[in-house]
């Protein structure tokens, strides 16, 4: 595995069997200003091994539903698990790394399009064909990028807003504003960001069914907090608490015992896809 100190570029991952063909591709990876860093598997068990998180760098990426490495580059007869094989278990990953096969045998290159393949160099490889397929990698990226940002524009999240009655008025409060909620019998208190608070005619525990999938969870019989404003989760004498906040003055909020297992998990639960599967 070598780091070529660029401060930024693709991470890649290049497979074979064969010592002196591993050292050649990797070099020709690592030699390419494209490339950050290149990670080298001497076969496919080894390879999965590090897109499964054995490496502290992939591990972080999986953590942060990245694809491990960018780019695979893999022989296809090797002893053991096959680069074929191995590129099954790589369809239907999100996200997944681009795969190249750099292979001696030109019979294999109409299934490995089949399967995905970004592109099928028959060896020995050579530098301008490296250099365009890592470009094809980037834009490949970008792409996806922008497909990204265009669907979260085209398709905006309707914003939910609960309504307020107060002294003859309607007050309309966005969820997105709303901190914790605290339960008052059937009624439940909504701490907005503004400092403000407001009572509603809606039992804790429907809330609690409703805004799960907005990220609130239950700390407390008597409190919903929103999962992703909690900064800190304290052990006191009684239990746990969390801090909603960094500023001076930020509110803290008792944990129950019953709800502090699933709280510490829901903390430091990361996405995960199947590459973290073991």
């Amino acid at each position: 595995m070598s780091t070529n100190g660029k401060p930024a570029g693709l991470i890649v991952l290049a497979i074979d069997d064969e010592p002196n063909n591993l050292d050649e591709i990797g070099y020709l990876l690592d030699s390419n200003p494209r490339v950050r860093r290149v990670l080298l598997a001497g076969d496919a068990t080894e390879a999965l091994s590090i897109l499964r998180g054995a490496d502290p760098e992939v591990h972080h990426r999986l953590r942060n539903n990245i694809a491990p490495v960018d780019a695979v580059f893999a022989d296809i007869q090797m002893p053991g698990l096959s680069g074929m094989e191995l590129a099954r278990l790589m369809v239907g990953v999100q996200p997944a790394p681009a795969l190249v096969f750099i292979t001696g045998f030109e019979e294999y290159a109409l299934g490995a399009y089949e399967l995905g393949a970004l592109d099928y160099i028959v060896k020995p490889p050579r530098e301008d064909r490296i250099e365009r397929v890592l470009g094809l990698v980037e834009r490949t990226q970008l792409t996806a990028q922008l497909e990204t940002a265009a669907a979260a524009v085209s398709e905006p999240v309707e914003e939910e807003v609960i309504p307020v009655e107060l002294a003859g008025t309607t007050k309309l409060i966005p969820r997105s504003s709303v901190r914790w909620v605290e339960a008052q019998g059937d009624y439940a208190r909504l701490h907005t960001s503004d400092g403000s608070s407001h009572l509603v005619r809606i039992p804790l525990a429907q809330l609690e069914e409703k805004w799960a999938d907005a990220g609130f969870v239950r700390i407390h019989r008597s409190y919903l907090v929103a999962l992703p404003l909690i900064t800190e989760l304290k052990m006191v004498s009684s239990g746990y608490t969390v801090r909603l906040g960094n500023e001076a003055g930020a509110p803290e909020l008792p944990v129950s015992r019953r709800h502090t297992r699933e709280l510490k998990d829901r903390l430091v639960r990361a996405p995960k896809n199947n590459w973290g599967q073991r």
